[in-house]
């Protein structure tokens, strides 16, 4: 390197290269307290239509990552539904407690006294608390389907919560498509879980019907119930993303006064899934509001993807194939340029809205039929091979003539290196063996 990069990286993070509208003018308000985070991903991600059930080992290694990722809390199940579901259930809470984890276990109960009563039983069984999230239909549109009647939720509701507060399990009142439940329902409901004894309040977009107002508004409600009952409760945000509003949501929920917020990895769940936990920590990490360190988070994504079964978009945001891979001529120059003054710094921003550094990635230069010189010159040079006009001509001349990123074996034939003189190198994956070539995840 030519320059002190430590210097540089400070010179120019406290400089004005990067103006951020984000910031001048109105924004997003801060939450006033540190936000709270759910992972529904062993839960409510597993209903998705199109994953794997994973392995207990393999779940048992992603809510380790969560514990290092700082997440607060983890649903671990149903236990209403038995059997093996039962078994699974006590062994995420074992591991849990047996690893003195930071984070805690919740699981989801139907506002059943028989599904309470097979929580009472595990949390004996483990020797600790696990909340209860007692969760009923709240629209009218659910209740006419399904035949409700209030005053026949009030008393499910009563039986079950007053037995889960009896023996001691933290309470939250789930409120299934609160996003589409009228005013008078939800006060009458919260108001008889609160005064039950339930500690924190679940609003769900359950088939992702709001837009950021409409939580923002549900939000501000809630509080105002909360305040006439005179008890400390929290509420909780739980989205789903139908419209593409999940991330969005969780966010304008965690700065309207929702202290925890929902999500699962890669936003895996039922129809179009979850509010994405992934993407959700990266917002919250460049909000500034969360201080946590994120490098394992792709760890956190890739297993999901693999123990799932579920291939990641190649443009899905930050943890996706494409999310920091370049193939085009002028974006790669600045890149490249920034490289070559010593500076990751400036290399990660240039040309990304998220600094890829923050969680465990880098840029990758790729070469293709929109590249230039300084795609093929920076490859040749990553990869330690001799670098000519000769060289590059007949590189780009290659790309330029076909249709697809050229892989490692291709350039390298056409750099007169084959592969198989390089024990160490891929072949044909066209993301490189620099240590640049993570950024493809």
């Amino acid at each position: 390197m030519h320059h002190d990069t430590k210097a540089i990286e400070k010179e120019l993070m406290n400089s004005e290269l990067i103006f951020d509208w984000n910031v001048h003018g109105e924004i997003l308000p801060a939450p006033a307290r540190p936000v709270q985070l759910m992972d529904e991903t062993l839960r409510d991600g597993l209903q998705s239509s199109s994953v794997r059930t994973p392995k207990l080992e393999e779940e048992i290694q992603l809510l380790h990552l969560m514990n290092e990722l700082g997440i607060n809390v983890v649903n671990i199940g149903l236990p209403g539904a038995g059997g093996a579901h039962v078994e699974r259930i006590k062994a995420l809470g074992r591991e849990i407690r047996d690893h003195r984890m930071q984070i805690s276990a919740t699981c989801a109960c139907r506002t059943v006294v028989s599904d309470i009563e097979a929580l009472v039983r595990i949390c004996d069984e483990l020797g600790m608390p696990v909340e209860a999230a007692c969760f009923i239909g709240s629209s009218s549109i659910r209740r006419y389907s399904e035949e409700w009647s209030i005053d026949e939720m009030l008393k499910n509701i009563e039986a079950s919560l007053s037995l889960a507060v009896k023996h001691g399990l933290p309470v939250m009142f789930v409120t299934e498509d609160t996003t589409r439940a009228d005013p008078d329902t939800l006060n009458r409901l919260f108001t008889a879980a609160i005064g039950l004894g339930a500690k924190r309040l679940c609003l769900c977009d359950t088939v992702g019907h709001s837009t950021p107002s409409g939580i923002k508004n549900l939000v501000r409600y809630t509080k105002v119930i909360i305040a006439k009952t005179g008890q400390e409760v929290e509420i909780d945000f739980h989205g789903h993303n139908d419209r593409g509003f999940g991330v969005i949501n969780a966010i304008h929920a965690a700065s309207a006064g929702a202290a925890r917020v929902h999500g699962t990895a890669l936003g895996i769940g039922e129809r179009c899934g979850n509010a994405s936990m992934d993407q959700i920590l990266v917002n919250l990490k460049l909000l500034g509001w969360i201080d946590g360190n994120m490098t394992k988070l792709k760890k956190y994504a890739h297993l999901a993807a693999e123990m799932t079964g579920i291939d990641i978009p190649v443009s899905y945001p930050v943890f996706g194939p494409d999310a920091f891979r370049t193939q085009t001529g002028v974006h790669a120059a600045a890149v490249v340029k920034a490289y070559h003054h010593g500076n990751n710094w400036l290399a990660n921003r240039v040309y990304s809205g998220v600094p890829a550094e923050l969680f465990g990635l880098h840029q990758t230069i790729e070469i293709g039929p929109m590249s230039g010189r300084h795609n093929v010159d920076y490859w040749l040079r990553e990869h330690h091979l001799e670098v000519s006009d000769e060289k590059i001509h007949a590189i780009l001349e290659a790309a330029k003539a076909g249709n697809h990123i050229l892989s490692e074996h291709e350039i390298r034939e056409l750099a007169g290196h084959p592969a198989a003189d390089h024990p160490g190198g891929h072949h044909g994956d066209g993301h490189g063996d620099g240590h640049h070539s993570e950024g493809h995840g």
